[in-house]
């Protein structure tokens, strides 16, 4: 692959761009996307295939720190209407024995539910509201991209529309999330790592005409019979999905009367429910090697698929999307240089490697089909789990790798990488959650008391970088400024843990570094290194 070119094009050059960014792909992580850039006011253009939105779900749930990056997209307001929060999540054994009990909270450490049931044309629809309010997005439909071709500083797209006629649009950044099918992936040639796991199911989306409690909301039967997925999926709405057994031919079971009778069992009848989809489909456990290629990059299912076992296959494309938004962006402004979206692949592929085999495990002890195998399976587990209740969700996966504030002997210190959590804090303007009622982008948080003793060319970056410097207060202080009473010290809490009065917070939450004493000056240096070792002091950032 050609190697990044390090041009800076003329005013003129730019501005005779179509846009900043083209993001090839209008499903959740796309919109996502345009969203996040043109709140920092960037020009993007969206391309999709499809003449009309796609009404069908996919994606049944996320997770709160997904919720979190959602509502950074400014749809925080609207994620209450069109979600329902999960109470837990168990696997039983076909004698109803619980394998595996996990308790929800309706409030997490990210400030919102740990699972957040959806259906996902709702969330789509929220998004496109959202992108219909910033003037920077142009979304165009019904354009299938049939070319890419890079022109140094430049990168030019090619798209047909549903007669053959084609238009070229041009961007300084092409970003692909076109889905598992991607031609962005296919022309950019990428190797795939495929662990040939997969198998398939069968996927019943319902409507329920009346309220129905589930308890819990998300259920595993793994029974080898037929493994079963029982899930919430919004308001009204609950998905059911049936493993094809062996030796069971796919057009069989791919019948809408297949659904009803594997349905009645539950109650679900085409009288209690609507059946909104009937289909089957095969999951698959891969990931492509390289996500960026030039100034050509791939994110969400273009970038990777897992197995759903996890519920992490939206919430990863998500996660993909807000890590590269605000990369792109100080590169775009000049403050940081392309070698910076070269962290996005490093740290965005060690998680969702991660998250893919995790994901292959659980599927591992879930499509048991023999008898045999699955007795022993449940004698294991029921013996490891004797005497112990509900466990909550583990924290959000930290960074290991990429821009952190690192030891001496090169590992990330702690905290760095991980994700900060969210409390609720009140300011000079009212109360609510942090993000909130600070603002989003990097955060300086420093504890009460502590002082960052930061020079005048250290706080000159911190400015173009568009960082909020918050001091906290105890729950009863008063604030002023850039002061927050941490009500309920959540923060306080945090900073004591780790030993540490001040962390610096990158726009996507996760921790670049903390320090203590006179260390928040080097603490600022080694960002300001890492950015290529100059925002020039007093140049103002486009913020976040």
């Amino acid at each position: 692959m050609p190697e990044v070119s390090s041009y800076e094009p003329s005013p003129g050059a730019r501005s005779a761009l179509d846009a900043d960014v083209i993001v090839v792909g209008n499903g959740p992580v796309g919109a996502a996307l345009g969203v996040l850039l043109a709140q920092r006011g960037r020009r993007v253009t969206v391309l999709e295939r499809r003449r009309r939105p796609y009404t069908l779900p996919r994606a049944t749930s996320f997770d709160g720190e997904t919720a979190r990056l959602l509502a950074g997209c400014g749809t925080g307001a609207g994620l209450g209407r069109i979600t329902e929060p999960a109470g837990g999540y168990q696997w039983r054994t076909a004698a109803d024995e619980i394998l595996l009990d996990i308790a929800f909270r309706t409030e997490g450490p990210y400030g919102w539910p740990d699972a957040n049931t959806m259906h996902q044309p709702a969330l789509e629809e929220l998004l496109a509201a959202r992108t219909a309010e910033l003037p920077g997005v142009t979304v165009v439909r019904g354009r299938q991209v049939v070319g890419i071709e890079e022109r140094d500083e430049r990168v030019a797209v090619t798209a047909e529309d549903e007669d053959g006629a084609a238009r070229t649009y041009t961007a300084r950044w092409v970003v692909g999330c076109d889905g598992a099918n991607s031609f962005v992936r296919h022309h950019l040639d990428v190797p795939v790592t495929d662990l040939g796991f997969s198998y398939e199911w069968l996927l019943c989306d319902v409507r329920l005409r009346e309220p129905a409690e589930f308890v819990p909301t998300n259920l595993q039967i793994c029974d080898p019979a037929r493994p079963t997925t029982l899930v919430g999926s919004g308001p009204g709405h609950r998905r059911w999905e049936f493993m094809r057994l062996p030796g069971e031919r796919a057009a069989e079971l791919n019948r809408e009367e297949t659904a009803w009778r594997l349905l009645a069992p539950y109650g679900v009848t085409p009288d209690t429910a609507t059946l909104l989809r009937s289909t089957t489909y095969i999951f698959q456990a891969r990931w492509a090697e390289r996500w960026r290629a030039g100034r050509v990059l791939l994110a969400g299912d273009a970038a990777h698929l897992m197995p759903p076992f996890a519920g992490q296959g939206m919430c990863s494309g998500i996660r993909d999307v807000v890590n590269l938004a605000w990369k792109l962006d100080l590169v775009l402004d000049g403050l940081a240089p392309e070698s910076l979206l070269d962290t996005y692949t490093e740290e965005r592929r060690a998680q969702v490697h991660e998250s893919i085999l995790s994901s292959v495990q659980l599927g591992r002890v879930i499509c048991v089909t023999d008898p045999t195998a699955a007795a022993e399976r449940d004698a294991t587990i029921l013996a490891g789990r004797r005497g112990r209740g509900p466990t909550v969700p583990d924290p959000a996966k930290p960074l290991t790798r990429g821009l952190l504030h690192r030891a001496s002997d090169g590992s990330p210190a702690a905290p760095a990488g991980e994700v900060i959590p969210q409390g609720r804090v009140r300011g000079s303007g009212g109360a609510g959650l942090f993000d909130d009622v600070v603002g989003r982008g990097f955060v300086l948080l420093l504890a009460p008391g502590a002082r960052a003793d930061l020079d005048e060319e250290q706080s000159a970056f911190l400015t173009a970088l568009g960082t909020h410097v918050v001091r906290l207060l105890p729950e009863d202080g008063e604030p002023q400024g850039g002061a927050v009473a941490d009500v309920g010290g959540v923060y306080r809490a945090f900073l004591a843990r780790h030993r540490t009065d001040a962390v610096l917070v990158r726009p996507d939450y996760h921790v670049y570094g903390a320090a203590s004493g006179l260390g928040t000056a080097a603490l600022v240096d080694g960002l300001r290194a890492h950015l290529g070792a100059g925002v020039p002091a007093g140049t103002g950032g486009s913020g976040a």
